[in-house]
């Protein structure tokens, strides 16, 4: 499969590396000689410099016969643009990265005009997986499959936790909710667990249940008794907008504070209902008069990595029992686990899932399940995927216990009927059902395999 990438930022480098990994034939499109050269040094890829608008630029790296062509430079028009020219040029599908709040409000006429395969906002995406941990504020992250109907969440086993000391058969059994503990972090190693491990404090759940049992079950542990009412937000970016809004329609009481004014004049246009300050969130004093100390959560989300986790970790010091910080760097993310950010979100990796899911499709939409959707788990080391099943084969209408699964694989769940299904050995997969499957196996292009 041919893809072109335009745009060598950090979202077309991160496609760029993960899509060569996994042997797709891939060239990189920017006018950044030097950001290139990077390139060149670091991936297998064809690089060529050049404006990924120019139809000679397009045609020299290949795009008349370019099966995707992804547009994630800094500008929505040039990637609008660029995507036109590849499809005019012959390319077979097109992604384009559109960040804008007034572009997004039309982007249904948008893509239909200008025949996008697919339109990604990473502010929204990353927004709106915030809103997500904000209903469960004791959760770390939540991911959602089956149109949302499914979600995995993680949740880590904190001191006093009346999980501590129980193995998951037994827990299962006391509260009888239809769960799933499919994937466990355990200081540097990761299991994919059967009933009869033991939990311990410190570990990192990965709970798979639909809306409704999550609710049930953080409510028999005590987890649900203070929501979140009271939110800082730090920058005022599109992030900051798109989950101020989100957040205010919850009924939260939302306060962003933006050091640029004239931002700051804009949020105040579009968000009535909530409190624009205009400073520096870094500033101390400043979050102590703005309240932070009587906040649920603070959620820093400035452009600047650094920025994000000192002013989380100052939020921890005054007692903020919810933080969130946006850190767009992997090897900074890695490093603040542990030190009191309960959650680190990334435009560029939400961004990065999203494309991959959909590359995976295309690239096995032939065979006998497609992937839907798909997350990096556990700093990469686990994936979880959504398969739809197509057609019958050899692992259709068999009970999963008589089905020989791969160590470290697990169905952790059946999309059926616009039913959900936590499925036990006696349940079987049937063509039309969505299937989750959680593994430690990388880069799954089918669910076959995950047979032995």
């Amino acid at each position: 499969m041919k893809i072109v990438i335009i745009g060598d930022g950090k979202v077309g480098y991160k496609l760029a590396k993960q899509l060569s990994e996994e042997n797709y034939d891939i060239v990189l499109i920017d006018n950044n000689a030097v950001k290139l050269k990077e390139a060149i040094n670091n991936l297998d890829i064809i690089c060529v410099n050049g404006d990924g608008v120019s139809a000679d630029v397009q045609i020299e790296a290949g795009v008349p016969e370019a099966d995707l062509v992804i547009a994630c430079a800094s500008a929505d028009e040039h990637n609008m643009l660029s995507c036109l020219i590849a499809k005019g040029l012959g390319a077979e599908n097109t992604i384009a990265r559109v960040r804008n709040p007034i572009y997004y409000r039309q982007i249904d006429m948008i893509k239909e005009d200008l025949h996008l395969s697919m339109v990604v906002n990473p502010e929204l995406a990353v927004a709106t997986e915030i809103a997500r941990v904000m209903i469960f504020p004791d959760a770390n992250k939540i991911e959602t499959f089956m149109k949302d109907r499914l979600e995995l969440v993680e949740f880590p086993v904190r001191e006093n936790n009346p999980l501590i000391g129980n193995k998951l058969a037994d827990i299962y059994r006391k509260y009888q909710i239809k769960i799933l503990v499919c994937a466990i972090q355990r200081g540097k190693e990761v299991y994919i667990p059967d009933g009869e491990f033991v939990l311990q404090e410190g570990d990192k759940l990965h709970i798979a249940a639909t809306h409704k049992n999550i609710e049930q079950f953080f409510g028999k542990m005590g987890k649900r008794k203070n929501r979140i009412q009271k939110v800082i937000i730090c920058g005022g970016g599109r992030v900051g907008f798109y989950l101020a809004r989100q957040l205010s329609n919850m009924g939260m009481q939302v306060k962003i504070i933006e050091h640029n004014l004239e931002k700051c004049e804009n949020l105040c246009e579009q968000l009535t209902n909530v409190t624009i300050i205009h400073g520096d969130a870094t500033d101390h004093d400043l979050l102590i008069e703005e309240g932070v100390r009587e906040a649920d959560a603070l959620i820093a989300l400035t452009g600047i990595d650094e920025e994000n986790i000192i002013m989380g970790l100052f939020a921890k010091k005054q007692g903020v029992r919810k933080i969130i910080a946006k850190v767009n760097e992997d090897s900074r993310a890695q490093m603040i686990d542990g030190l009191g950010i309960d959650s680190v979100v990334s435009a560029k990796s939400a961004t990065a899932d999203a494309i991959l899911s959909y590359v995976r499709a295309r690239q096995n939409s032939l065979r006998s399940a497609n992937v839907e959707s798909m997350y990096r788990l556990v700093d990469n080391r686990v994936e979880a995927l959504e398969f739809i099943i197509n057609e019958e084969t050899n692992y259709t209408n068999i009970p999963l216990k008589d089905l020989r699964t791969k160590k470290n694989t697990l169905i952790a769940c059946i999309g059926r009927n616009r039913k959900t299904i936590i499925p036990s050995g006696n349940d079987s997969i049937q063509v039309g059902d969505s299937v989750v499957i959680i593994t430690r196996e990388k880069k799954l292009q089918d669910i076959t395999d995950i047979l032995e």
